[in-house]
């Protein structure tokens, strides 16, 4: 890949993608306050189940609405990278640019990773408010937070994520409607991931599955980080799987992107809604 030509493209769609965005502004309030009411939903919820069973599970000194919270904020990183490039190819076929954009001497892979950059912006914005809701409002605890160390969670985490996002949207360039990978990658994650509840009260198959999937570090990193204030030595086998994640399924998301894009040129599906 040329990189001096991908620092020139990838900003194009970036601006591409904040010029839409800029078109419905009463998003961005309506947004900030939905955040508002999930935060607070959860605030209600976490004092509704508190036990003493699950105050042993969760991190020494955490509530169960700063482990809930950071669990919403955190699994809207993997729907965002599971949406954001099949909205990008969704959106390309409706306005008729997709095979353009692909015939173009741009890279696969800049259109990928440019396509999803303001989505993943975004979501680090509304992360913000989410997180800045429950601090004003509902105590949520910020002071021995290793902001620097989530920082680095999430960065290999959005890597990761972003490697089931295009063999997600493999399936959608393949199938064109409906798009069972996703759902199946959020379902799993979701039920085995820890986001609203500890991973260790699953049962010990559940727990050995939970393994094997990206998210489960992420919000175990990012919970370390954030609740106990977890010094770079202790994040980093969270770090060290997440990358081996990146560096496995990322190569393999390029390679089913080409092999489904081939498929769809021979078949000559490929602007096909």
């Amino acid at each position: 890949m040329n990189l001096h030509r991908a620092r020139r493209k990838i900003p194009a769609f970036f601006r591409r993608d904040l010029a839409i965005a800029r078109s419905y502004r009463m998003a961005f309030v309506i947004e900030t306050l939905e955040a508002f009411f999930g935060v607070a939903t959860f605030y209600y919820l976490s004092r509704f189940v508190s036990t003493d069973q699950l105050t042993r599970a969760l991190p020494p000194g955490s509530s169960y609405f700063a482990f809930a919270l950071i669990g919403l904020a955190f699994f809207d990183y993997l729907t965002v990278s599971l949406n954001a490039f099949d909205d990008s190819i969704m959106e390309a076929r409706q306005n008729g640019t997709l095979e353009a954009m692909l015939v173009t001497e741009t890279p696969l892979a800049t259109i990928l990773v440019a396509s999803a950059a303001y989505p993943f912006l975004a979501l680090a914005l509304r992360t913000v408010v989410y997180l800045a809701w429950g601090t004003l409002l509902f105590n949520f605890p910020i002071r021995e937070a290793n902001w620097l160390g989530a920082g680095a969670i999430l960065v290999v985490s959005v890597l990761a994520f972003a490697g089931l996002g295009i063999i997600s949207t493999s399936y959608l360039l393949l199938f064109k409607r409906g798009n069972p990978a996703r759902w199946l990658i959020l379902g799993a994650s979701g039920l085995l991931g820890g986001t609203m509840y500890p991973v260790s009260v699953l049962p010990g198959p559940l727990r050995w599955l939970a393994q094997l999937i990206p998210v489960t570090y992420s919000l175990e990193g990012t919970r370390q980080a954030l609740l106990e204030g977890a010094g770079f030595a202790q994040l980093w086998p969270s770090v060290r799987a997440l990358l081996l994640f990146a560096m496995i399924l990322l190569p393999l998301s390029g390679v089913v992107f080409a092999w489904a894009l081939r498929q769809t040129k021979i078949t000559g599906t490929l602007t096909h809604l």
